[in-house]
């Protein structure tokens, strides 16, 4: 399908996010602009503090904008909103956290926990619906019905994911911010909670923001990569093309990292590491986020844009 048939469902234009004022002010995010199409998984990329999960608190409205927008669906939700536009935003956007331990809440049981989205929104006809639903929804994550009298610490971080995912599930949203959602868990349950996330989009016609820091994981789940480096996107490709033709060296070095099952070849391997101080000169040249072709994006001056289609297309 080409790009143009797909429709946007979300778009970032533009987006900064500032905290702190004055001397003291930190830019998380600088200048950052993507489309996510309805129905696909697009995974943001990057090392701790590069600035993934600030965007995708942005996006469900918990960091403000300090300047750009961001529109679902042609609408702007950045910024002020009417009250009724703003419960829109938050029934259609759901946000799976990286913790499980630490967004749940100790003192409610499950039940009540999957139940407050449903209570807040009024999404049901009776006390039989509530019950109905909330009881379908834990057997869909995996878990059962009796487990809606427990408290969450009665779970492994396994089933507490599992919770959250059903807390964001029961709500009907159109589009999740995943966010590194199997980080905290062992790799065994890691296969389990990425098999329920795409039975969900499969079933419901789910848009995935998914952010992670490991690439192998992402390579198995996503449609599209945007690789990001302290706030700026370096590159955005397809994941074959991304894995295929890594162009810039930020990305070059996130491949280089990925285990080898293989431990001699593993011993072997020599680690690429991004120095940008050594690797860049933008003194001369201004650097911009350039397609060259084939839906790839990369940041580059136009000299290293040249070296990179060179590399790409031969």
């Amino acid at each position: 399908m080409d790009n143009n048939e797909k429709q946007v469902l979300l778009s970032i234009q533009n987006l900064d996010v500032v905290f702190g004022r004055g001397k003291k002010a930190f830019k998380a995010v600088d200048n950052v602009s993507f489309d996510i199409y309805k129905g696909e998984t697009l995974s943001l990329v990057g090392e701790s503090g590069s600035g993934k999960t600030t965007i995708g608190r942005a996006i469900v409205r918990i960091n403000p904008c300090s300047a750009g927008a961001i529109y679902y669906d042609g609408k702007k939700i950045s910024g002020k909103l009417s009250r009724k536009d703003d419960r829109e935003v938050i029934r259609k956007i759901q946000m799976i956290f990286q913790d499980p331990a630490a967004s749940l809440n100790e003192r409610a049981t499950i039940e009540y926990i999957i139940s407050e989205g449903l209570y807040n929104f009024h999404l049901f006809k009776d006390e039989k619906d509530r019950i109905a639903k909330v009881e379908n929804v834990i057997r869909e994550v995996g878990l059962l019905p009796e487990h809606l009298t427990r408290y969450p610490h009665e779970f492994s971080g396994g089933q507490r994911q599992r919770v959250g995912i059903a807390r964001s599930i029961v709500m009907e949203p159109e589009f999740i911010v995943a966010d590194e959602p199997i980080s905290a868990l062992d790799v065994s349950i890691r296969a389990q909670v990425l098999n329920l996330l795409k039975k969900f989009q499969v079933e419901r016609g789910l848009t995935y923001l998914f952010i992670a820091h490991d690439l192998s994981i992402v390579r198995f789940i996503s449609d599209r990569i945007v690789v990001i480096y302290k706030g700026r996107i370096m590159e955005i490709a397809e994941t074959e093309e991304l894995f295929s033709y890594p162009l810039h060296p930020y990305t070059k070095s996130l491949i280089s990292a990925i285990p080898i099952p293989d431990p001699i070849i593993e011993k072997e391997k020599k680690l690429f590491v991004y120095e940008p101080e050594k690797m860049h000169d933008y003194s001369k040249e201004q650097p911009s986020l350039v397609d060259i072709g084939n839906g790839h994006m990369v940041f580059g001056s136009p000299s290293e844009i040249e070296k990179y289609k060179a590399q790409r297309f031969g």
